[in-house]
């Protein structure tokens, strides 16, 4: 490849992505007496679980018209890209041959994991921490115990059923995978999301595609710390549209590393300021390929007293 050819390739790029360092910006967690008590009250737990109401069910229900099922959750296993001193390990127990005629044999399984935080994962109240205040200004020192914490347990969430809407970013760039640490904008998402004739209502799983999933299990390194995501401009943006959930195929929704001078900001946004769950490490391939960009989107925490997360297999039904 030429040199001149190698200037038009990285200006391209630019044209199609953008230079991630010009939107970088600046944020921080409001003062506790700018940001609480949440609009739905002082002792609130929930959240923006509280858009689910009947009638938004009932929304996401009318749009199952093939009963066609399309998994979202990514296989437990080993291989799973971890970070720290998170491990998932499986051991194997024959219990018991029973000496019965039937010879009937049992089998079960050991599994050291630290659950709430691996594979497709749901990231509740509890996960983040704006120095000793959670969301609501509920302080954490005050509220935690060896058996669990006892505010925001993720077993208090139950099931959600909502509107699920695909932001298909990787397809608006007309590629398989976004660039690493690409930052996603509120002007990609809104040109994806005109691109799919979908527009966002409160109450939404807002699923935002990457092409990233692919990576998960092959390449963890990677896939686990130079993500892209969506930035500290976009997460503003998503906010504004009253999601209960913003979730990707990537280990973090958000964009890594972070914008400069910023750890995790989306996180600290969602989760603290906002009381807007995440749900990271999705599989996201086959529903991209069947063009489905609506749909009734079900998943459930497990009931882990006290946890912070929980691993989950959602599902889209359309």
């Amino acid at each position: 490849m030429t040199k001149t050819i190698r200037f038009l390739s990285a200006g391209l790029g630019l044209v199609l992505f953008g230079a991630t360092a010009a939107a970088a910006q600046d944020w921080k967690p409001l003062p506790s007496d700018q940001r609480c008590p949440s609009k739905w009250g002082a002792t609130d737990e929930r959240g923006s679980a509280n858009h689910m109401k009947p009638e938004t069910v009932l929304r996401a229900v009318k749009l199952i018209r093939t009963g066609e099922v399309i998994e979202l959750g990514r296989v437990l296993s080993a291989s799973m890209p971890f970070v720290g001193t998170r491990r998932f390990d499986v051991h194997l127990k024959r219990t018991v041959m029973n000496p019965e005629s039937n010879r009937r044999g049992s089998n079960e399984e050991l599994v050291v994991s630290e659950i709430g935080q691996v594979g497709t994962q749901f990231d509740g109240f509890a996960h983040q921490t704006h120095l000793n205040s959670w969301y609501n200004c509920q302080k954490v020192d005050e509220n935690t115990e060896r058996n669990g914490f006892k505010k925001f347990g993720i077993h208090n969430v139950g099931a959600l059923f909502t509107r699920g809407v695909l932001i298909d970013v990787a397809a608006l760039k007309g590629i398989d995978l976004l660039p690493t640490s690409y930052n996603i904008t509120p002007d990609d998402l809104q040109q994806a999301l005109a691109k799919s004739n979908q527009k966002l209502m409160p109450g939404d799983t807002v699923i935002i595609r990457t092409g990233w999933s692919k990576l998960m299990g092959k390449e963890n390194q990677r896939y686990g710390t130079q993500n892209p995501g969506i930035g500290i401009a976009a997460g503003q943006w998503l906010v504004a549209q009253n999601p209960i959930m913003v979730a990707s195929d990537t280990c973090c929704v958000e964009v890594r590393p972070s914008e400069a001078g910023h750890n995790l900001p989306v996180h600290a946004m969602m989760l603290i300021q906002h009381g807007v769950y995440l749900l990271e490490n999705l599989v996201l391939e086959k529903l991209a390929a069947a063009g489905a960009t609506e749909f009734a989107f079900i998943v459930q925490p497990l009931k882990i007293k006290g946890g912070t997360g929980s691993a989950v297999a959602p599902i889209a039904v359309r």
